[in-house]
């Protein structure tokens, strides 16, 4: 059985939970507190080097990234599609996930519920940038259902872990309605499960 080294409120580890409900894939959850460095001790390190979360273990070993996870598991099912062209912009926007939009929308919901220290001039940055990438999505959604060949696949899985929970981080989600509506249609997915399940 394939074991998830988790942390509930983390959205890349709800990402890989999310997929793996989806497809119905049985799996073990291993939580870790990364508050105390659970991900940091030699046992995960040997598992992890880079000492994060999430990280599944498959028969082939140990795969850490959540977005190279997510590609691992949706190999011949719908959520990544055969089609080359479409594949390639799968990974456009998963890359756009994590190089725009994680690092900034994510970071400050971090921040904000795990009461991390934080510069103020530092927090206004990374909120203008998350609003960017905001602005990004919804341009490319005011035309269409998903983010790609207007089906669900692992892209809108990427981009919905943390957008569903910006208003955590202080982002205001009244602005982008056709955000708000792919967040609803991505809810109504089946076998949708919340970020607070493990």
């Amino acid at each position: 059985m394939l074991r998830l080294y988790d942390h509930l409120s983390s959205g890349n580890g709800y990402k890989v939970r999310l997929l793996l409900r989806q497809l119905g894939i049985p799996f073990e959850r291993i939580e870790l507190d990364i508050d105390r460095g659970e991900t940091r001790t030699p046992e995960f390190l040997a598992k992890n080097p880079n000492g994060r979360i999430p990280t599944l273990e498959t028969e082939h070993g140990f795969l850490p990234e959540s977005n190279a996870i997510l590609f691992y598991l949706a190999e011949g099912t719908p959520f990544l599609p055969s089609d080359r062209w479409e594949r390639a912009q799968v990974l456009q926007w998963m890359c756009f996930e994590q190089y725009s939009h994680e690092p900034n929308v994510a970071t400050v919901r971090y921040w904000l519920t795990h009461h991390r220290p934080y510069l103020p001039q530092v927090l206004e940055q990374k909120r203008q940038l998350g609003e960017a990438a905001l602005g990004v999505m919804e341009r490319h959604l005011a035309t269409r259902t998903f983010f790609v060949g207007e089906h669900y696949t692992i892209a809108d899985i990427a981009l919905y872990a943390y957008t569903h929970v910006a208003e955590e981080g202080g982002f205001r989600l009244e602005p982008y309605p056709a955000v708000r509506r792919w967040l609803e249609r991505v809810h109504a997915q089946p076998r949708h499960v919340p970020i607070t399940q493990g």
